[in-house]
């Protein structure tokens, strides 16, 4: 059974990934939220960080690109392979509407022609192994059948589906119907993601599919950070050890980022996630969401793990 970190831009970067496998560990891969890849060929001073190999010591990190233009996606990933890397993901599935509308991610989806061509020249210009992240379509999930013909043309390192379509967005439930459709048709292996927040989630998933051996998890993750060690067998997280993981992110984004103001709001996002593990915390979030200083922060954190249950099965 293999177990992975999904990618998730502007949460799961490498100071998430690093304090994560610290803390909790259960992951066989970490992928590495998109690189956008341009014809200029230089990275931003986040993906930099983020695909520093310094920064992903210990993992199996996967990076993984955005683009619809070949080239650009060779030159990535040639700049990515002498970084060390050897696998890449390509992003087919990110329902961003800033991001469908310049037909990347899951706007590449109805695209079908064009993605083949791309897929020819990808595969024909690098041995890098080359997997894919995709989602079901654009509208539909019967959009999946030809996209599945597609991919099967190509010897992917893994195809890994999330069972929605680009306006599902993540809402409504996964499409199993179409994912068992990708089991039996699909010619590479495959990896399912979508919707596991615990470990009878996982269990009802693998129950359902017991031929998949490989599961990607994402928000099921930020809600439950011990969720991959749970699903191996692990105890659940207490409230010590959640304490423990808050305080490496926080203070590694303290020595990293610049400005109260740019932390917190990367605190501030991991709190929504984490604040329902914890019972009458209402008045301590509100607190969390209006600090606009480090020490306002500080103090409304401790208070919150001083003063309120823990309860890890109520965010799930």
């Amino acid at each position: 059974m293999k177990l992975y970190l999904a990618p998730l831009e502007g949460i799961t970067n490498h100071i998430y990934r690093k304090a994560l496998h610290e803390c909790f560990g259960g992951f066989d891969k970490y992928f590495i939220p998109f690189i956008r890849a341009k014809q200029n060929l230089n990275f931003s001073g986040r993906e930099k960080k983020d695909i520093d190999p310094e920064n992903n010591h210990g993992m199996y990190a996967v990076p993984q690109i955005l683009t619809r233009n070949a080239d650009d996606f060779l030159r990535t990933a040639s700049q990515l392979a002498g970084l060390g890397y050897r696998e890449i993901n390509l992003n087919l599935g990110c329902p961003s509407k800033t991001v469908v509308t310049k037909g990347c991610g899951a706007g590449f989806l109805d695209r079908t022609d064009e993605l083949e061509r791309f897929l020819n020249h990808i595969f024909a210009n690098t041995d890098l192994k080359i997997s894919i992240k995709t989602r079901l379509g654009m509208d539909d999930a019967e959009e999946f059948e030809d996209l599945l013909e597609i991919y099967n043309r190509f010897p992917l390192e893994e195809l890994i589906v999330h069972p929605r379509v680009q306006k599902d967005f993540y809402k409504n439930v996964p499409n199993l119907e179409a994912f068992e459709y990708a089991v039996q048709k699909s010619k590479n292996p495959l990896c399912y993601n979508g919707d596991i927040f615990s470990a009878e989630d996982f269990a009802k998933v693998q129950e359902r599919f017991p031929s998949v051996d490989c599961f990607m998890m994402g928000r099921g993750v930020l809600a439950l950070p011990s969720l991959a060690k749970e699903i191996r067998g692990g105890k659940a997280a207490d409230k010590e050890e959640i304490r423990k993981f808050h305080d490496i992110v926080y203070h590694t984004y303290c020595q990293e980022v610049s400005g109260d103001r740019n932390v917190l709001f990367k605190m501030k996002e991991l709190w929504f996630y984490l604040a329902p593990m914890f019972t009458d915390s209402k008045k301590y979030v509100k607190k969390i969401k209006k600090s606009e200083k480090c020490a306002v922060y500080e103090c409304a954190v401790n208070e919150l793990f001083a003063n309120c249950p823990f309860n890890i099965t109520a965010g799930q």
